[in-house]
């Protein structure tokens, strides 16, 4: 089987997400990870906190810490939530690890050695209240793009556009809201991105017949509008330090890496922190998953729109001008935005729900699976607390928990708590199994194809096809008159549980591990299911034992809504 490198744009240190940033990132890359896992394949799922930069010493200083203590704390409490909604990474790092800083510094020389690095003198925004010069991210105004007020020195979160600090209208000190500003001369590094443009333009070429057309669609843009070169360091107390063995003054000033520059490589460092995490006994070597693997691991990200640029020109150039053979990514999965009632979701505005919240009001799969089938992929879409409760209601409460709670009740009611024999299968169960094996290979085309909405669409239509088996057969009536016929109806159901618990489980896993753990078999050891079995219908054997599972999901109420909607508005 194919060896899956997968990564999930790095989640910002500074605050719990709201879920915009889960759907567009960390959930369909999880997703993704438990499906290919469940079909055989060597996966590697890396994901971390980003910490350097600009807001993470502003979220310090506001909560009275040191950078050091915030960026801990802030990433325990993140990882706490990503635990919470299961997501199975096989490493949740962070970008200010050891490995982190000695890659960077390595990217940095390599670079520098190969021509694409130069130190330059620029003009920068300086405070004199502040007594500083002020990074992008420090310098706050207006765009001159699209006139947003709260925009930031570096880019404008409104429109997405890039800015320098310059650029702004109005600008004031993110640190004091002084508007005693000044424009001074300071020395910087420049990664020269002109230089590498032809080769990032080829190499985007080669690719993006495998992406979303949101993502080649953004990188073709940035590449028309032509690559300039970018300033990669920082005047900031916390970030990866400029290496004194390659630029003593630099390093003497106490200048930092960009963290646009080293949060990409902490793919790679993330994968050496889990890599020297191995236990005693254990090997794990992470240069098999990066270096000179082009042939042999098939690489895909996962970020939503405004970071595809970062990864689809600006990292890509990064590797390229290292001269290294690192693994560049094959697929970009983009995603739009998913909006809160028609507005932005945002975490320094703190609009709408954000991920600690949600998993407070309901358990993980409720969200999951809400996400999940309403991804943001082609365009944009929205969470409304009525489109959630109907999703919830239709689908999962009605369709799957519904059809689980009563072919098992029923059953126990009736034959006891054994799966009953019955009569052998006959045309409703042939023609059963051709509909479930033709909708799971329908559902398994859109997981390979990373199309999220159709792939719960698919999944749906696999539980629908229980009910209308259920309604056709209505055992029910059919115990009056002919019970083993009953019987057969309800093994047939008991077998399409088990089969949903084990196609269900890479976007509802808590529900799936419920309804797999139902029943008492002496060997459970599926991790998929074939078109074959799906047909047959056969993996729970009758007279194995079962159990009725308490009710998977319980119906939104409209007091439920209106609780929700008191509590975080509905704009």
């Amino acid at each position: 089987m194919a060896r899956h490198l997968v990564t999930s744009a790095l989640p910002y240190i500074n605050g719990i997400k709201h879920l915009g940033n889960m759907v567009g990132s960390m959930l369909p890359a999880d997703v993704y990870s438990r499906y290919l896992r469940q079909r055989g394949h060597d996966v590697l799922y890396i994901c971390a906190t980003d910490e350097h930069g600009t807001p993470a010493e502003l979220a310090a200083k506001e909560a009275g810490l040191s950078v050091a203590e915030f960026c801990a704390q802030a990433h325990d409490a993140q990882k706490a939530v990503y635990d919470g909604f299961q997501l199975a990474f096989d490493h949740f790092g962070r970008s200010s690890s050891q490995q982190n800083v000695e890659l960077t510094q390595h990217f940095a020389r390599q670079l520098h050695k190969n021509g694409f690095i130069e130190e330059r003198a620029i003009r920068q925004v300086y405070s004199s209240f502040d007594g500083r010069f002020l990074p992008d991210r420090y310098v706050e105004g207006t765009c001159p793009n699209c006139g947003y007020d709260k925009a930031r020195g570096d880019q404008c979160e409104n429109c997405t556009r890039v800015l320098d600090p310059t650029d702004l209208l109005n600008p004031r000190s993110a640190i004091s809201g002084s508007t005693e500003l000044e424009v001074r001369e300071t020395k910087h590094l420049f990664l020269l991105q002109s230089k590498l443009q032809h080769e990032v333009d080829a190499w985007v070429t080669r690719h993006e017949e495998q992406w979303p057309q949101l993502s080649s669609s953004i990188a073709r843009k940035w590449l028309t509008e032509g690559l300039h070169d970018r300033a990669i360091t920082r005047d900031l107390d916390w970030g990866v330090p400029v290496p004194a063995d390659t630029w003593p003054e630099l390093a003497a000033e106490g200048k930092v890496f960009y963290v646009w520059f080293d949060a990409p490589i902490e793919y790679i460092g993330g994968t050496k922190e889990w890599s020297d995490a191995a236990q005693d006994g254990e090997t794990r070597e992470w240069k098999s998953w990066w270096y000179e693997v082009d042939d042999t691991v098939r690489y895909t990200q996962f970020m939503a729109k405004d970071n595809v640029p970062f990864h689809t020109v600006m990292f890509p150039a990064t590797e390229l001008g290292v001269r290294e053979p690192w693994k560049k990514v094959d697929v970009v999965k983009g995603f739009n935005w998913l909006t809160y009632y028609g507005g932005k979701f945002s975490t320094s505005q703190k609009r709408g729900v954000f991920t600690d919240a949600a998993l407070e009001l309901l358990p993980a799969d409720y969200w999951r699976y809400f996400l999940i089938a309403n991804a943001p992929e082609s365009d944009d879409s929205s969470f409304t607390w009525e489109h959630f409760a109907a999703t919830v209601n239709k689908d999962l409460a009605d369709t799957l928990g519904n059809f689980v709670n009563r072919v098992l009740s029923f059953s126990h009611k009736r034959f006891g708590n054994h799966v009953p024999a019955g009569n052998a299968a006959g045309e409703a169960e042939a023609r059963l199994g051709e509909e479930i094996a033709q909708l799971l290979a329908e559902y398994e085309e859109h997981m390979e194809a990373l199309q999220y909405r159709k792939a719960a669409s698919a999944l749906r239509a696999l539980w629908s096809a229980g009910n209308s088996y259920l309604e056709e057969k209505a055992p029910w009536l059919e115990i009056k008159t002919d019970p083993e016929g009953a019987a057969l109806t309800l093994r047939t159901a008991m077998n399409l549980i088990h089969l949903y618990a084990v196609v269900s489980e890479p976007i509802i896993p808590s529900s799936a591990a419920a309804m797999r753990g139902a029943f008492t078999l002496e060997s459970d050891d599926a991790t998929w299911v074939t078109a074959e079995q799906a047909k047959s219908l056969e993996a729970i054997p009758a007279g194995t034992a079962f159990t009725v599972p308490p009710v998977l999901f319980a119906k939104l109420l409209e007091e439920d809504l209106e609780s929700y909607r008191a509590r975080f508005g509905t704009a």
